[in-house]
């Protein structure tokens, strides 16, 4: 679960998958997310992307 300050983890695992590209994000290398749509993504530049779409 992706909140405002971090995520929680709620299943096992050692990676989530990027919301835009597919790309397998391992969690300690996660630094971006969307808490409205707890979505995941690999890199800032998909993050902006899909905030982007919303306009």
């Amino acid at each position: 679960m992706y909140g405002p300050n971090g995520f929680r983890v709620v299943k096992p695992g050692h990676f989530v998958v990027c919301a835009m590209s597919g790309v397998p994000v391992p969690l300690e290398e996660l630094r971006y997310w969307s808490v409205e749509r707890q979505e995941a993504y690999a890199s800032a530049e998909f993050s902006t992307r899909r905030a982007l779409e919303d306009l």
